[in-house]
């Protein structure tokens, strides 16, 4: 099934995001915990794109595969497009039609580690030129990703909902959120992007921290603010792993019952992985977000 087909109504869905193993050795961990969290019947489930080529890049495609052929819930297929070829990206699309994946993320990507910035003349610069190439040769539903406080390399936020506009106008179908700690910033931004005509769906990304090292993590991934309340939880629990996860996950949870009580009700969580995680998560929503 297509995202934005699930994503139609106002029923509030339910997603979660796994990602791949680095190396091959820790493939089978990574799908036991990806189908474990697949049992909890989610909307949909997407596992991001293995940087670095080859093993890593297959694995995306596995994992999706198996969740979505042995569990049968749709999986999202994240894939980057920095410093990529047509013909790398036409041999991709090709292994997702074949193995009946539908769903695609269209990503730009971390440039890497050799590559200070993106050099001209490459085929694929930001995800708008990736999101039209996959729109004009396939019938995949696309998704992209946005920032709710602003891309950090947008130079303003007026730049920043214009790049989004790219997007959509290029066969972008919805909208998933980097993470973010203060639900006042979704709304603005929600504001910002319907004011601009952007009425495709947008998922709120939702990072249940469980752990302290995850915090400076979340800030180099995404930039977002910490708001005190946050700041506070961490303080008094950041020191007891267990106090943290269920502080963690209960501050998440506070977080999308206050999103859905608003009308926000597409909500893709930040699994990292953690069966345990997102089985507390769906818990405590079994009855706010019945799947």
């Amino acid at each position: 099934m297509k995202i934005t087909e699930l994503l139609s109504s106002d029923k509030p869905t339910l997603s979660f995001e796994v990602f791949p193993p680095k190396t091959a050795q820790g493939y089978e961990s990574v799908r036991s915990a990806a189908l474990e969290i697949a049992k909890l019947r989610p909307s949909f489930m997407s596992v991001t794109f293995g940087a670095g080529g080859g093993s890593r890049s297959r694995f995306t495609l596995d994992i999706s595969t198996e969740i979505q052929n042995e569990t049968n819930v749709p999986a999202l297929t994240h894939f980057t497009c920095v410093a990529s070829t047509k013909e790398g990206v036409d041999e991709a699309l090709a292994a997702m039609k074949e193995r009946g994946l539908e769903n695609v993320l269209a990503l730009r990507g971390d440039l890497p580690k050799d590559m200070d910035s993106i050099p001209e003349g490459v085929p694929f610069r930001h995800a708008n030129e990736l999101t039209a190439y996959i729109s004009e040769r396939t019938d995949f539903c696309i998704g992209g990703a946005c920032y709710p406080e602003c891309h950090p390399e947008a130079a303003n936020k007026k730049e920043d909902i214009a790049n989004i506009r790219k997007k959509v106008e290029a066969g972008c179908g919805f909208l998933t959120t980097q993470m973010f700690f203060d639900n006042s910033i979704m709304y603005n931004y929600l504001y910002r992007l319907r004011d601009a005509g952007i009425e495709v769906p947008v998922c709120a990304g939702i990072m249940p921290i469980t752990n302290i090292k995850q915090v400076e993590t979340s800030r180099q991934l995404s930039g977002c603010i910490m708001p005190a309340k946050f700041t506070a939880l961490v303080d008094r629990f950041g020191d007891d792993p267990k106090a943290m996860t269920q502080a963690g996950i209960a501050y998440a949870t506070e977080q999308i019952i206050d999103l859905i009580a608003n009308g926000v009700n597409h909500i893709h969580v930040y699994s990292m992985n953690k069966p345990s995680v997102a089985k507390a998560i769906r818990d405590n929503l079994s009855d706010i977000i019945v799947l």
